[in-house]
């Protein structure tokens, strides 16, 4: 069982706004065991749908619509469908009076118009599906063998369709197999060296197990996928072959997906060790201290951070002494550990992560290449840090120094 979603809306295409929809619904189909074919999105332009929904219908069992069905002019889904479908535009009564009643509840200062009643206007073949969120209908029809959804753009009025009518029907209608994924979170490998690694390994794959890697900035997600119509021995063997993963590259791997990326891990660790963290950021401009603070409860372990992006700072609030960056320049492991020191000293914490470096493009307070960077890392056993060339391109650099930073704390956390 197949789907292909379609996205109307020429604010998609023009780069206005980013299509999260289609990412959403292809999530929750994939959870009920539908696969998503294709993901397209088209001009709010007559001929541009009814082309769309024509090569759709050719590949697919199911064609998934978001978009284009407010009430003024320029949305023009519903008129679109129905001349796909030979059909014409009739009033349902309850979703009429669904719109009068939002309105009265919660538009009281804007008087319905003619323009909002016609939102109760569907198509004569159309199943509607209730939006409760808002005034346009999700839609549902079925022709040829093949189903047809369309629902609104807004997200959280697509969402709630999604949940509560799309994926009872299609649940209830097919007999669908499971398709189960369990992805490997690992740092500190790039993609082709854990591909060397797991070469013979891979061949051991039962048929119905795929890998994919999906590397980002320093990280590389392993993700399994099983299909099949037996959960249980779908999970067995998904269960299987990541414990000898594990015997493989163990210690690259920090977690998996439903656990959370590294900083969960981060805070994780850090709890169980009743320890507490402070940083001081030059190149990487406060986004460890961002990442860090992005997990509900960080208050728990996070003191706070001193972004000293210019060289006075350093100076001046984290004392790092003239002499010394004169003598090494501020990128170097000298000016790093006395940054990663004396944050640990002011804020009174047991940890402490410093970054400093030249991301680029021009070369600032240092004649340090560009992609050069200093981490440091100040903990119960003193300090120690490291030096890496990420490139010239600037946000790998920083974000492979956020990613470094957090492994260098990790396996510290651990060793001890």
């Amino acid at each position: 069982m197949f789907a292909e979603i379609i996205t109307i809306g020429d604010e998609i295409l023009i780069g206005q706004i980013i299509d999260t929809n289609s990412a959403y619904i292809a999530k929750e189909l994939n959870k009920i065991g539908v696969g998503v074919y294709q993901i397209s999105s088209v001009q709010d332009t007559e001929a541009h749908i009814l082309n769309a929904l024509e090569e759709a219908s050719s590949r697919v069992d199911i064609v998934i619509i978001t978009g284009g069905l407010g009430p003024t002019k320029d949305d023009i889904t519903k008129h679109t469908i129905c001349k796909y479908f030979n059909d014409t535009l009739v009033q349902d009564d309850a979703v009429l009076a669904h719109v009068e009643e939002l309105f009265a509840k919660y538009i009281k200062s804007t008087p319905i118009s003619d323009l909002n009643r016609k939102q109760a206007l569907v198509p004569s073949k159309a199943t509607v599906l209730m939006n409760l969120f808002g005034t346009a209908p999700g839609m549902w029809i079925e022709d040829k063998g093949k189903i047809f959804i369309s629902m609104p753009g807004v997200p959280f009025e697509m969402k709630g369709l999604v949940e509560r009518e799309v994926l009872p029907r299609l649940q209830s209608k097919f007999t669908l197999p499971y398709i189960i994924h369990k992805t490997v979170l690992t740092a500190g490998l790039g993609e082709s060296a854990i591909a060397e690694k797991l070469d013979a390994w891979e061949d051991t794959l039962p048929e119905f197990v795929k890998l994919a890697y999906l590397p980002n900035f320093g990280r590389v997600r392993l993700r399994f996928t099983a299909k099949g119509a037996d959960k249980e021995v779908l999970e067995l063997a998904l269960n299987a072959k990541v414990k000898e993963l594990h015997e493989l590259i163990g210690d690259i791997i920090y977690g998996y997906e439903d656990d959370g990326d590294i900083e969960v891990l981060i805070g994780q660790l850090l709890k169980q060790e009743a320890a507490t963290l402070a940083t001081a950021e030059s190149c990487t401009g406060g986004k460890i201290a961002e990442l860090v603070t992005s997990v509900p409860g960080a208050s728990e372990y996070f003191k706070g951070a001193v972004v000293s992006y210019a060289t006075e700072v350093k100076e001046k609030v984290l004392g790092v002494p003239n002499e010394v960056i004169k003598a090494h320049s501020v990128v170097s492991a000298e000016v790093v550990e006395l940054m990663a020191l004396n944050v640990k000293e002011l804020l009174a914490t047991d940890y402490a992560i410093a970054t400093t470096g030249n991301a680029g493009p021009e070369k600032g307070d240092s004649d340090a290449e560009i992609g050069t960077v200093f981490i440091a890392l100040a903990g119960p056993k003193g300090v120690i840090s490291k030096k890496f060339n990420f490139g010239k391109n600037r946000e790998r650099v920083v974000n492979k120094a956020v990613l470094e930073s957090f492994e260098l704390l990790k396996n510290e956390i651990i060793k001890k």
